[in-house]
């Protein structure tokens, strides 16, 4: 029987366990993939947990996840740290530097009480750990920064492109350990508030051509996503629209991208890793929501009000039954495109 990804489907590891991997990308190495991101095994909404350590897995051919444990733990008897189970730690992102021949991870982390979202960065010898924390409560070219993601161009240089909060996106000049910013940013997409301003970004790269997917700000509740291109890291980037065709409910097929890969071996497949973070909700009335959504484009703010409520208590989410929506992205000249598809292999591309 042939192999398939089922985009929104529960996908289990090779023990028979859902995989917790949630805000996760996919690193590439030696004949292996691997996939990691947030394990939310016991954040049940109730408990007060908001993470439990970054997990990871490794597969060789992008179907299968074999468990490698957590790569990052969680720091359960340390109130105070930013891997605390309470603290809101979300999108873990991997580097690797070949002159410090370190593994450089950055996890966002947001404290609720302080009204701060900040960096702890995070550096390994090895993929898959141990890691030893470096650097807590980092706010980049000294601002808050939301989510977020990292790339490494093919000279070695990186960059880190992130959510000013409620602002504006960010691309950043990594220092050349990988471990802090130098101070030159550039800035993109300015607005004047959620949920306009533009969140969850992935970036890829593709003949040439910088790629941003973003969304909007509008919590666990799904919204339409935007791409945007460019032909250098620092932009300026074109906003081209909604990246997801035929999608008439305006959620991003229910889902939020949190990272784009390319397939090794493919000549030019590129995949959209996206989160399901409310599979219960798939009954609202998306027909309201896209109302909803037009008003507020509008510069109507009670319809934003109105949608924060139709959204529920984003705090109490069962993030750990949250589901996956891997997608493969087409391209119509410098427009990416993701349709939805209820499987898909491999093998239907060259």
């Amino acid at each position: 029987m042939e192999k398939m990804f089922y985009p929104g489907q529960v996908w289990k590891d090779t023990q028979g366990k859902p995989i917790q991997a949630h805000g996760g990308s996919v690193r590439y190495e030696n004949g292996t993939y691997y996939w990691y991101g947030e394990n939310k095994e016991f954040t049940t909404g109730t408990d007060g947990i908001w993470h439990w350590g970054v997990r990871c897995y490794s597969s060789s051919d992008l179907y299968e996840w074999t468990d490698c444990g957590l790569i990052i733990p969680p720091e359960p008897n340390d109130a105070g740290s930013t891997l605390h189970p309470a603290s809101m730690m979300d999108r873990p992102h991997i580097l690797y530097n070949p002159v410090t021949r370190k593994y450089v991870c950055w996890m966002k982390v947001m404290d609720g009480k302080a009204g701060t979202q900040t960096m702890t960065i995070c550096t390994a010898d090895r993929l898959l750990g141990p890691y030893k924390k470096i650097r807590e409560r980092f706010r980049p070219c000294g601002m808050n920064s939301g989510d977020f993601d990292l790339a490494v161009a093919p000279d070695g240089k990186a960059y880190i492109y992130f959510e000013r909060v409620h602002s504006e996106t960010i691309c950043a000049d990594l220092t050349d350990d990988y471990c802090g910013v130098t101070g030159y940013y550039s800035t993109h997409f300015p607005h004047i508030s959620p949920p306009y301003v533009r969140e969850a970004t992935a970036h890829f790269t593709r003949h040439g051509k910088h790629y941003l997917f973003t969304s909007g700000t509008t919590g666990y509740l799904p919204n339409p996503s935007e791409a945007a291109v460019a032909d250098t890291w620092h932009g300026p980037y074109t906003v081209l629209g909604d990246p997801h065709r035929g999608d008439a409910s305006r959620t991003s097929f229910h889902s939020q991208i949190a990272s784009v890969f390319r397939v090794e071996g493919k000549r030019d497949l590129y995949i959209a890793l996206a989160d399901r973070w409310a599979p219960d909700r798939m009954h609202l009335n998306y027909e309201k929501y896209a109302k909803i959504y037009a008003s507020m484009s509008q510069g109507d703010t009670g319809a934003y009000r109105e949608l924060m409520q139709l959204g529920g208590d984003d705090a109490k989410r069962c993030t750990r039954d949250a589901r996956y929506v891997w997608l493969p992205i087409r391209f119509d000249g410098d427009m990416p495109i993701i349709e939805w598809k209820d499987s898909w292999s491999l093998s239907d591309y060259e």
